[in-house]
């Protein structure tokens, strides 16, 4: 008696997104549209490997180090040897240390200032949820000078991905067609920014000049709209205290906090309305010359995007993102109508992307979409443009065992004209082959001859309208 098959249930892996072929057309749609604009502005492509070493990833959160270890996947080998040391490889958690490594690797070779997309998959060891995956992928765009980069670049970052988003086809449930529509008449988007140098300005012209102290703050200001404010406030006052700061410091590092939360309170417009508000502030008239920089710096960059819809993009303080790494302007893009959902779209200013690499200071400004996380909210929503299973422009039906050959030659010389053709494998039944194409949403049928002498027909499977055609010359509809 021959021994039974064991059957494994196919199950899902949690934080491992997967979808139908229709699902995952839209996501190539998405993928090319936000290669054309990146492309449009002149960023070129590269693509890096999976993995990097451990350490750089590591290094890379800077005093979050403790957090980031915990998002990394290492690379081990299922049998391991004696010899076999530590893992050195880690899946890489996000495409700054590779981009990092590969400027520094290819220095000589690339043409600065360099300007990069990058689309690939990254990997996080954290509990899905809501917008939390441990795969997904992210859409990044960097650029990086030698010792200085202008300014406008800080600028350009917001108005490349304002227009990714004003662009991006969608479906509104609550209209009665289904022309896609751009993500930005679904939602509403709001890019936000800050700088860095605000806060950091503040903190030195109060006296708060401890560098512990600091990243604590940071991390406190940036999860603002993220936790209940008495919860938070009583985090920071354990952290400060665990830090080894007196009560009575620690008091007035509090106060300190409150104040700078007061001005995190409303968004900024444009420099003017930025300024204005931090002078009517007791603890911002100072001469603190990281500080005045920093205002200066983000009003130049609210100003050079006064082109773009009101409301686009706002300066807010709170702002800081939590990586040490960042040294100047921040962004952070949100739903406005979906606040509790968090950033689809962030990123900022780094003075020296490549230091642990190369001995050349590499000033960079880069911002990152969570394409899976923003894909995925609209998926859920019913507001992507799912049309169709198959991409295919027409199917040609099999009439015969005999006309295969015919049937081929149809699909071959329709595909020379550049349409997309299925040929049905079989010659069934028509009407079977008909709801084949009907179910997979092709919209065009091809009937080759059935006989000798007979001409070739074409079916628009919407309309049901049915006529002669010549597969050299045929033209669909608009």
């Amino acid at each position: 008696m021959s021994e039974k098959k064991k059957i494994f249930k196919p199950l899902p892996i949690s934080g491992f997104p997967e979808w139908l072929p229709e699902v995952r057309a839209v996501e190539l749609q998405w993928f090319d549209h936000i290669r054309r604009v990146f492309e449009s502005y002149g960023f070129c492509n590269i693509e890096t490997p999976s993995v990097e070493l451990l350490d750089a990833l590591k290094a890379k959160g800077g005093d979050g180090e403790a957090d980031v270890d915990k998002e990394i996947y290492v690379l081990e080998r299922y049998h391991k040897e004696e010899s076999d040391k530590e893992a050195r490889l880690a899946l890489h958690f996000d495409q700054t240390v590779p981009l990092a490594r590969y400027t520094a690797q290819h220095f000589n070779e690339l043409t600065f200032p360099f300007k990069r997309y990058q689309m690939q998959r990254v990997w996080r060891g954290e509990r899905p949820q809501a917008g939390r995956f441990r795969e997904f992928y992210q859409c990044d765009i960097d650029v990086i000078n030698v010792d200085n980069l202008p300014l406008h670049f800080d600028a350009e970052m917001p108005a490349i991905i304002w227009e990714v988003f004003s662009q991006l086809p969608c479906y509104d449930p609550l209209k009665n067609v289904s022309a896609p529509v751009p993500l930005t008449e679904v939602r509403k988007i709001q890019v936000r920014i800050s700088n860095r140098k605000i806060l950091i300005g503040y903190l030195d012209g109060v006296g708060i000049n401890n560098k512990k102290i600091q990243s604590i703050l940071i991390r406190a200001i940036d999860k603002l709209n993220k936790e209940p404010f008495p919860v938070l406030t009583g985090k920071l006052a354990d952290e400060i205290l665990s830090a080894g700061i007196a009560p009575n410091e620690k008091d007035e590092i509090i106060e300190y906090f409150f104040e700078f939360t007061k001005v995190c309170q409303k968004p900024f417009s444009d420099g003017e309305e930025l300024q204005d508000n931090l002078r009517s502030s007791r603890y911002f008239n100072t001469s603190n010359a990281m500080l005045k920089e920093g205002v200066e710096d983000l009003s130049f960059v609210l100003n050079q995007l006064s082109h773009l819809p009101s409301s686009a993009v706002v300066a807010d303080l709170s702002i800081v993102r939590g990586l040490d790494y960042y040294t100047g302007t921040v962004y952070e893009t949100v739903f406005l109508d979906d606040p509790g959902y968090g950033s689809i779209c962030s990123g900022g200013r780094y003075d020296d992307l490549a230091g642990n690499y190369i001995n050349k200071h590499l000033p960079g400004v880069g911002i990152s979409i969570g394409f899976s996380r923003l894909f995925d909210r609209l998926r859920q929503e019913n507001k992507l443009p799912v049309s169709r299973v198959s991409p295919a422009d027409i199917m040609v039906v099999m009439p015969s065992e005999e006309r295969r050959s015919l049937t081929m030659q149809t699909a071959q010389k329709l595909r020379a004209q550049g349409y997309k053709v299925e040929t049905f494998h079989n010659p069934t039944k028509l009407a079977r082959q008909l709801a084949y194409a009907e179910k997979k949403g092709i919209p065009y049928v091809w009937f080759p001859p059935f006989e000798d002498g007979k001409d070739h027909e074409i079916k628009n499977m919407q309309t049901g309208t049915q006529s002669k055609a010549d597969p050299d010359k045929w033209q669909k509809d608009d």
